[in-house]
């Protein structure tokens, strides 16, 4: 109970805060709408540059947390379309559109947070690890899925699905952090230190900005469309990954506690809107994952306190 009072029920009340605000009309969804402008597009992209700039690749960047994580949402993945294609007997683009939303969690928005709060700013390191190829990987794998199924093979050659997949992947402002933060790391490229000042500043009001914004957002998807398919991709995102990610991390690999604390938590989150986004992107499925959304991250308040009680 400790746990969901100090370390979960703060992140959360600050989007209740924004999803009333919205709700009550305090704020305009035009307002929501900068304030998400402002977290992911500049305060976000700048706290994952200094996040992965100062990280120790030699201590907090290595295999068995990757695979551990990654082989947790692949498998989340491929329950969610496998069984949109043929258990719900959705559309092949449906079936792509649902199966992103097991592969993809809230790492940044909930993931970072959570952790902060549970085990400190040290923490992070395994996090920001996992983070630092979350977007260009699953986007990737996403785009390329639905690429594919939109042209059967036969619309787009392997060179332009390539450079389709390139386009939209490297627009992404989260992405242009990430590779920013890469190349100070490899590089070792040395920054003054007001240039780090003015980040932290930055950084600093990226959470909570983010998570009011989430919760001004979240008012707008509305439980719809089948219940059931939308209650099996909660099961992928808060069950499965999570479940996948301990069991490899500790039965398989024995990671250290931190980097198990940080590839089981951050599995453990909801889709996020990027599930959502990925769905209207496309124009297909969007009700189940705007459905999804809603509904499991409201469920992983509960399903995040279990997994701090089972982790060491």
């Amino acid at each position: 109970m400790q746990d969901l009072i100090t370390v979960i029920l703060p992140v959360f009340l600050v989007i209740g805060y924004g999803y009333l605000a919205r709700r009550f009309d305090w704020v305009s969804d035009e307002l929501i709408d900068s304030v998400m402008k402002f977290a992911q597009n500049f305060a976000v992209p700048l706290l994952l540059f200094s996040g992965i700039a100062r990280m120790d690749l030699g201590a907090d960047f290595h295999p068995p947390i990757l695979i551990s994580f990654y082989a947790g949402a692949l498998s989340g993945g491929l329950f969610c379309f496998l069984g949109a294609r043929y258990l719900f007997k959705r559309d092949l683009t449906d079936a792509v559109a649902i199966g992103f939303i097991g592969l993809f969690s809230n790492s940044l928005l909930l993931g970072i947070p959570i952790t902060e709060r549970a085990y400190g700013e040290a923490a992070l390191a395994g996090n920001f690890a996992i983070i630092s190829i979350h977007s260009p990987l699953l986007y990737g794998i996403g785009i390329a899925a639905m690429e594919i199924a939109r042209t059967r093979g036969l619309g787009l050659s392997g060179f332009g699905l390539m450079r389709q997949i390139a386009r939209s992947v490297l627009r992404n402002p989260l992405i242009l952090g990430i590779a920013a933060g890469w190349t100070v790391n490899l590089a070792q490229i040395p920054l003054p230190a007001p240039v780090w000042d003015a980040v932290g500043l930055m950084t600093r009001a990226a959470i909570p900005a983010a998570l009011f914004g989430l919760g001004g957002v979240l008012l707008r998807y509305k439980p719809e469309g089948d219940m059931r398919i939308i209650l099996w991709a909660v099961a992928a995102s808060l069950v499965l990954h999570p479940m996948i990610a301990y069991g490899l991390g500790h039965f398989v690999f024995d990671l250290p506690t931190p980097s198990l604390r940080s590839a089981t938590i951050t599995a453990a989150m909801a889709p996020g809107i990027n599930a959502y986004l990925f769905a209207n992107m496309y124009g297909v499925a969007k009700r189940v994952a705007a459905s999804s959304v809603l509904i499991a991250t409201a469920g992983s308040i509960l399903t995040i306190w279990c997994w701090l009680a089972i982790l060491p």
